[in-house]
């Protein structure tokens, strides 16, 4: 009976979590929003900030301590396969020649600025905001490290939605994106090794680890995925046994990395970049995988977040709302200027500058992740936590107005978005 009570739990938990972020997601697109952001606030809601505040009696109910835990289950093995899907999305064509090279001057734009930026406000708050024990280095390279996210699959959703994304301008953006989000989660892999192993040959254990799965996974594991590429292409999809296959080392790609303490989405996001660029593999993919992962896994992720999200600084007193207004800032200033200043010195006007700025900001899930890592490594306190879903939730609230603003429709339908203006 206590079993069957306990899957009770589980099954309200996870209807009331779905009804929340759809009808959220929906609000938010309403407005003309990502529909990531409202699937974001609507896990903060859930938790103390709203649910937990008016009705406390009700939020303990629906999220008692384990079935959150479940959630956390669910959340992460969601987020290990939304991560190899975006691994397996990556177009490796964009990352060779002239425009790689755009591209990665670009996305080194966004990540050194923010970083810095941000690494200064970890050291200006660390008395009041970091863990106890914790060391400074780490703490600046966590929240640097955090604030230089961009929202890769967000982003390109948002592109293909306005049909620019296999423009100039667009391609420049979508592959500038990519390559920073590999380089947030190996540097996040970084610190984690180093933060939380506990000593120096525990680190390089750590590092060592992940480098040599790295390895093999890009060069043997593509080679042999590449035959089952192949496969998928003869017969024109991918069979059962095929995607039981590719579930099982996605799985045990998690485990793996899990087990030497660099978090189950390093390993699904490697192995997504083995897999072969098979038109047909992706096709199926996609269509097997990213429905479930969705709508309900990753709404489970957003709800887990939004119960770590503790608003009782912005209250009386008020005391996070000074690191909150210097840490917003850092994160803008460091993407919109420096991804901006570096698109018009590559021959663009001012306003695809501005437009690129603003896109590059959109952090969306992606910190969510990085900091939920965080938070399960003791690299962070709630309060730091609650800073940085408030930055994840406004800056990816104000990509899309920006990119509005700077590139109006009559704009960017026009010719010369597809063709670099040049610099007046």
């Amino acid at each position: 009976m206590n079993q069957i009570h306990f899957a009770l739990q589980v099954f309200a938990a996870l209807a009331v979590v779905l009804a929340a972020t759809t009808v959220c997601g929906r609000l938010a697109m309403l407005v003309k929003q990502p529909r990531v952001v409202g699937e974001m606030v609507a896990g903060v809601l859930l938790g103390p900030a709203l649910l937990g505040a008016v009705a406390p009696g009700v939020q303990a109910q629906l999220f008692p301590a384990d079935v959150k835990s479940t959630l956390y289950v669910l959340s992460t093995i969601g987020l290990t396969f939304y991560m190899f899907l975006v691994g397996s999305s990556l177009d490796h064509g964009l990352t060779t020649g002239a425009n790689a090279r755009k591209a990665s001057v670009l996305a080194i734009s966004g990540i050194v600025p923010t970083f810095l930026l941000g690494a200064v406000a970890a050291l200006l708050f660390f008395d009041s905001l970091s863990p106890e024990g914790s060391s400074l280095w780490v703490f600046m390279l966590f929240v640097g490290g955090a604030l230089s996210i961009t929202a890769f699959p967000m982003l390109a959703r948002i592109l293909q939605e306005r049909g620019i994304a296999n423009t100039p301008i667009g391609g420049l953006t979508l592959v500038a994106a990519a390559i920073d989000d590999a380089v947030a989660w190996a540097f996040l892999a970084l610190i984690i090794a180093v933060g939380a192993s506990g000593s120096p040959s525990g680190a390089l254990r750590t590092i060592l680890g992940a480098a040599i799965f790295a390895v093999v996974m890009l060069t043997l594991g593509r080679k042999w995925l590449a035959k089952l590429g192949e496969r998928a292409e003869r017969d024109g999809k991918l069979s059962r046994d095929m995607v039981a296959v590719i579930l099982l080392i996605v799985l045990l790609a998690g485990w793996y990395t899990d087990y030497i303490g660099v978090f189950s989405v390093f390993g699904g996001f490697i192995t997504g970049l083995a897999m072969p660029k098979s038109p047909v593999v992706r096709q199926e993919l996609e269509t097997k995988l990213s429905d479930l992962n969705s709508i309900l896994l990753l709404p489970v992720f957003f709800a887990f977040s939004g119960l770590n999200t503790r608003l009782d600084g912005f209250g009386s007193g008020g005391a996070l709302w000074f690191p909150l207004a210097v840490i917003m800032l850092a994160a803008f200033a460091g993407k919109y200027l420096g991804c901006g200043l570096v698109v018009r010195a590559q021959g663009y006007s001012w306003r695809y500058a501005s437009a690129v700025g603003g896109l590059m900001n959109a952090r969306g899930l992606m910190i969510l992740i990085f900091i939920n890592i965080g938070l399960a490594y003791d690299l962070v306190t709630p309060e730091m936590f609650a800073i940085l879903v408030a930055v994840a939730i406004v800056t990816t609230a104000a990509a899309m107005p920006i990119y509005r603003a700077s590139l109006p429709d009559h704009l960017e339908a026009g010719a010369d978005v597809r063709t670099p203006s040049p610099v007046r």
